[in-house]
């Protein structure tokens, strides 16, 4: 699947009855850069270093994605844009045509009709979700996120229709309580979760496609079994640090093609839409069970090596 890439920004104001604890927005030390400034047509305008790596005035790098909230008729109405850290909630929210109407009809990608992200301005929790559709077009899923802070919900679909294209919409959502910053995890090319090591080979670069390859092992032994998931053997997306620029990706060939092995390696093609650091989050199965390894990596530049415990915080939902 060729998921375009597209942007929106995180703006929301602190709220004064939190006190010290989080409301919206304010009190998130940006990552990389601060968040750029809307411009009038509700677009965002890059930051230098997105700027300087070509973002979205180069010819061959596609728009990036997820920072709107409506896009190409297409508008996200996130009906619970406010949570309680720690506290589960039933995350609810609409697709919406030009015309206000709720969408119903969706193309299948991916063993599903819409893939719900939720991830936390720093990068640091991550959730991959797949809500269920009301008759009426609303989706619902329960979350539970651990930490107050601000966080993006991006709905990954494609409509129904001969010649609908694949759909990145973004919203904000706060989740409240006593706040604490963290900085972005350092860069690595290789992650721990779960007893599982995944080692990362390859970076991504601005304007250019490249193979990304992570290869799985437990223990020191190649995993030679990777259960499908998703209609794959791994599944991964990939968020700006700093705006939450959207890269969404599956890997190069799939389960069944008389080709594609399931595993040790598992491989993407991606195109960053500008130079930068990102955080990419693989969801894989083995056992019986998704696991989420994440790591820290430069587009432009080298990441520095060693391991790191690189799983999402509390990755869960698959």
């Amino acid at each position: 699947m060729n998921t375009g890439l597209r942007i929106t920004t995180f703006a929301a104001a602190l709220a004064a009855t939190f006190g010290a604890a989080y409301g919206v927005g304010q009190g998130i030390d940006p990552v990389v850069a601060d968040s750029p400034a809307k411009h009038g047509d509700g677009r965002t305008r890059p930051t230098p270093e997105q700027a300087e790596g070509g973002g979205r005035a180069g010819h061959d790098t596609p728009p990036a994605g997820g920072l709107q909230i409506s896009e190409s008729g297409y508008a996200l109405d996130l009906q619970t844009p406010r949570v309680t850290a720690g506290k589960q909630a039933d995350l609810r929210f609409t697709v919406r045509d030009t015309r206000g109407r709720a969408v119903t009809a969706y193309q299948r990608q991916h063993d599903k009709e819409l893939h719900l992200i939720v991830a936390s301005r720093d990068l640091v929790t991550y959730r991959h979700l797949h809500p269920t559709r009301a008759a009426g077009g609303t989706w619902s899923t329960p979350v539970d996120l651990p930490r107050a802070g601000g966080y993006r919900v991006f709905a990954d679909f494609t409509p129904a229709g001969k010649d609908a294209e694949n759909l990145t919409l973004g919203a904000d959502l706060a989740a409240s309580g006593p706040y604490e910053a963290r900085p972005l995890p350092p860069a690595s090319t290789t992650a721990r979760v779960d007893g599982y090591d995944v080692k990362l080979s390859g970076a991504p670069h601005p304007g250019k496609a490249s193979e990304l390859k992570l290869r799985v092992s437990r223990e020191g032994k190649p995993v030679t079994d990777l259960q499908p998931y998703l209609g794959a053997y791994g599944h991964l997306v990939a968020l700006r640090s700093g705006d939450l620029a959207y890269l969404h990706v599956h890997p190069n060939g799939e389960p069944g093609d008389g080709a594609t092995r399931p595993g040790p390696d598992i491989s993407f093609t991606a195109t960053a839409p500008s130079a930068g650091a990102y955080r990419l989050f693989l969801d894989f199965r083995h056992d019986g069970k998704v696991h989420t390894a994440a790591f820290t990596v430069r587009a432009g530049g080298a990441a520095d090596s060693g391991t790191a415990e690189g799983h999402a915080d509390d990755a869960h939902g698959h």
